[in-house]
């Protein structure tokens, strides 16, 4: 009977040990929480980029890294729940779009954080500075030269007299392009429209005004605008109006984009999260800025608004 209870103490605390070992497998991993606020081609990509920087460094999904992925299909209601079920629960974050890391640092300020696809985030309140961000968080930029963008349309389009901006009011990012955008078109002495929606509910409606008003449109990176783009598209092939985009994203919909790689971007802000897992701290590392800008044509808008491609890629190397 001893025996056979000294077998049975044995087996129980070789199960314990066990236990242990995987329990502390499982803490090993790198817990990552992701919020993203929209599923759109542009947001995704910032999200493989940033996990392909930390694939490099060895920190693998599956492996040695867990990761949670919360995605508020830009539904504030949803965003507020998501972060909530993220934070405490990570060692960890990154937030993609503006949106979501504004929500994800007034849940959980406490852990690490990094935000990519944000334009500018100290407009936004998530840093101090660019060079000392000062807090729990910092991240990569999809900031561009919106004078440089403007001065584009009008080398392209030099007769036109008003020029329209769209994008979702609620979106600092955009505001804040807008902003800048309609500052430089008045300086060259050109009447600006600005139509803005709130929702996604309100785009046909709005951009199909818009489009009867003006010359050529300007469009701000926008979360709203990339996710309802083939709605925009329609209206400004059936009014024939030239856009500018602001991310490659929208392509399909407008005559030509000038903007960021979205995956180098994400890319920025994932060699950022190595640095924090190796013990740096987010206060203390720069916030990161596109490398280069590039241009792309919708060869079918530019035929179908009579101009030519390859022109339009010309003059974008000129500007």
């Amino acid at each position: 009977m001893f025996f056979k209870s000294l077998k049975m103490l044995v087996v129980m605390s070789f199960g314990a040990v066990v236990l242990a070992a995987c329990g502390k497998m499982t803490d090993d991993k790198v817990k990552l929480g992701i919020i993203q606020y929209a599923e759109h081609p542009a947001l995704d990509a910032a999200r493989e980029g940033f996990l392909e920087a930390l694939q490099e460094a060895g920190y693998t999904e599956g492996d040695n890294l867990k990761v949670t992925l919360q995605n508020a299909q830009a539904d504030q209601s949803n965003l507020q729940t998501m972060v909530e079920k993220l934070a405490g629960q990570n060692d960890l974050h990154l937030a993609i779009a503006t949106p979501a890391a504004q929500s994800l640092l007034t849940v959980d300020d406490s852990t690490p954080a990094l935000f990519t696809a944000v334009t500018d985030p100290v407009a936004a309140g998530l840093v101090k500075s660019l060079e000392q961000p000062g807090g729990n968080m910092t991240g990569s930029t999809d900031a561009l030269d919106v004078a440089k963008q403007v001065e584009l349309l009008t080398k392209l389009f030099p007769t036109a007299k008003k020029i329209g901006i769209f994008y979702n009011s609620s979106e600092v990012n955009s505001e804040s392009q807008a902003k800048v955008a309609k500052k430089a078109l008045e300086q060259q002495g050109l009447e600006v429209i600005e139509k803005t929606v709130t929702s996604t509910n309100d785009v046909q409606q709005v951009m199909s005004q818009l489009a009867t008003q003006v010359d050529a449109i300007y469009l701000p990176t926008d979360n709203t605008v990339a996710s309802t783009i083939a709605t925009i598209g329609d209206v400004l092939r059936e009014a024939k109006v030239p856009a500018l985009g602001s991310d490659e994203a929208v392509l399909e919909g407008v005559l030509l984009t000038s903007g960021v790689d979205f995956k180098a971007v994400g890319k920025q802000a994932g060699e950022l999260a190595v640095q924090i897992l190796k013990g740096e701290k987010p206060s203390e590392l720069s916030v990161k800025s596109p490398d280069a800008t590039s241009i792309a044509v919708n060869e079918d808008m530019a035929k179908l608004l009579g101009l030519n491609p390859e022109t339009i890629k010309q003059i974008g190397k000129e500007k």
